[in-house]
């Protein structure tokens, strides 16, 4: 009698259960104050977005348009591509795309090189004092390049690499990229790297056989870090380049603007194009650039 009293009871808070739980799926989700908030943040969200994406929007519409004065207001009838003619045509911009891409191109393959091979020697090969070293190699960092600009310009005109590509991608060389890889470098096996000695690999076997495919990732981050550093640099081409052969982008875009009435269409499509180049290649290598930067900073 007492099992039939409990299976009843049973049964019936299991019936209890299944119904509350039928009304609680029935219930709409997100009902109330968590739902308010969920569409408030989302309005908030889009308006940060669309405020973000405003420049850019406007840089384009302005390319599109033959004026000589800024406004907020669109004129369909107006809209051509004669301002991108014009900038290949009459102001020599495809000679200051070609300059730029080839000192970028450039500015990447040695500030890996260097910075691999530095990072290596601290990482894997330390020696009396390295530790000491790195850090006070890192502290330069904090040195803003205007201080260093008069003795760079002085030894590069001692050199005679005024004007030259050699001028514009050696400076781009800095502790950065030997920290980032270093960071990243500390997270592979010393035990492994010791079993290749033993069993007879030199020095440069185990960096390229061994480390050199695992850094992948964060060689990816750092050529992107070079490259919108060098693409984007204003200063040191003004400085450093006065042979308008050798103008890179930035300089090309900066010239212009007239010296009576600006242009400002063709200004807007030189800013597009230089623009559009390094977004490009964020695009491409993404996804690299996100792992490499995720796993410098997780692993160091």
């Amino acid at each position: 009698m007492k099992t039939d009293i409990v299976e009843v009871t049973t049964r019936s808070s299991v019936v209890v259960d299944k119904a509350a739980l039928r009304r609680e799926s029935r219930r709409p989700q997100g009902r109330g104050w968590p739902r308010l908030a969920d569409s408030i943040a989302a309005t908030v969200l889009i308006v940060f977005c669309l405020m973000a994406l405003l420049p850019f929007a406007f840089m384009v519409v302005t390319s599109l348009q033959r004026t000589n004065v800024i406004t907020i207001f669109l004129d369909p009838a107006k809209l051509e591509l004669s301002n991108y003619v014009r900038l290949f045509t009459e102001n020599g911009f495809g000679a200051a795309l070609v300059t730029s891409i080839g000192v970028v191109v450039l500015a990447c393959v040695v500030n890996a090189i260097v910075c691999s091979f530095a990072a290596y020697a601290f990482a894997k090969r330390p020696f009396p004092g390295s530790e000491a070293l790195f850090w006070l190699y890192v502290a330069t960092m904090m040195v803003p390049a205007q201080v260093t600009l008069i003795p760079l310009f002085t030894i590069m005109r001692d050199l005679g690499l005024l004007n030259t590509w050699v001028s514009l991608f050696l400076p781009v060389i800095n502790a950065f990229g030997v920290f980032l890889i270093r960071q990243f470098m500390s997270s592979i096996p010393d035990e492994m790297l010791e079993a290749a000695r033993i069993d007879g690999a030199s020095e440069m076997q185990l960096f390229f056989r061994i480390v050199l495919p695992s850094m992948k990732p964060v060689i990816v981050a750092l050529t992107i870090f070079t490259f919108l550093t060098t693409w984007n640099d204003f200063l040191w081409p003004l400085v450093s380049i006065t042979n308008d052969r050798m103008q890179t982008v930035t300089l090309a875009v900066a010239k212009l603007q007239g010296r009576l009435l600006t242009d400002y269409g063709i200004i807007m499509a030189g800013a597009t194009v230089s623009f559009l180049v390094p977004l490009i290649v964020y695009f491409v290598l993404q996804k690299q650039f996100v792992e490499g930067v995720t796993s410098s900073s997780v692993k160091g």
